[in-house]
């Protein structure tokens, strides 16, 4: 397993699995996301974004992490989440912000609650929009040289599969999905009437 940032040939994914995640993003940059995947398989196992809010006030927000549920439990959102706090001081951000009801996993990581009232007026306003829509989001911060990867994270990272399901296996093919039966004529067809 392994994390890099992601191409634009990684949209329609990205774009897919928020949709299927329920996550929200409202300002979608492909750029601005890391993607978790198989070194074996190169299947995309989890990713989450990066949002720099500049302004006045700039500050960094880590948003929109996720797994699929046949990757969870394996460390791919934790190292999603390093990747993500790497790329924040790379840019110049000392801080990282997050906006969830998922609170108690960010503070795995060395996040700590903030109360709104301690935040900047600009980052409570973005604070506001995300719990317009998760009524039990908590506003978290995180110094970036504080970020800690609980051994047991890494260590499952690097052994990670997916979960397997009776439900995911693909399904084989036949000439009847493609409208195609044994009455139907084709120009390989060699029972042709005259």
């Amino acid at each position: 397993m392994y994390v890099r940032d992601a191409k634009n040939r990684d949209e329609a994914w990205l774009l897919d699995a928020l949709e299927d995640l329920e996550l929200d993003d409202g300002a979608f940059r492909s750029r601005d996301y890391v993607i978790a995947l198989d070194e074996e398989t190169n299947e995309k196992a989890g990713f989450g974004r990066i949002r720099v809010h500049k302004g006045d006030e700039s500050f960094c927000e880590i948003t929109c992490v996720g797994v699929p549920e046949r990757w969870r439990g394996q460390g791919v959102g934790a190292h999603v989440i390093e990747r993500l706090v790497d790329r924040a001081t790379a840019e110049g951000y000392d801080t990282v912000y997050g906006f969830s009801s998922a609170h108690r996993y960010c503070m795995q990581f060395g996040f700590d609650p903030v109360d709104a009232a301690d935040l900047s007026e600009r980052v409570e306003r973005r604070f506001e929009q995300v719990k317009s829509r998760d009524a039990d989001a908590i506003a978290v911060r995180l110094s970036n040289d504080e970020f800690m990867m609980p051994d047991r994270l890494r260590e499952r990272f690097k052994v990670a599969t997916p979960a397997s399901s009776a439900d995911e296996a693909e399904p084989e093919l036949t000439a009847e999905d493609f409208g195609y039966d044994e009455e139907t004529p084709t120009k390989y067809s060699t029972n042709l009437r005259r």
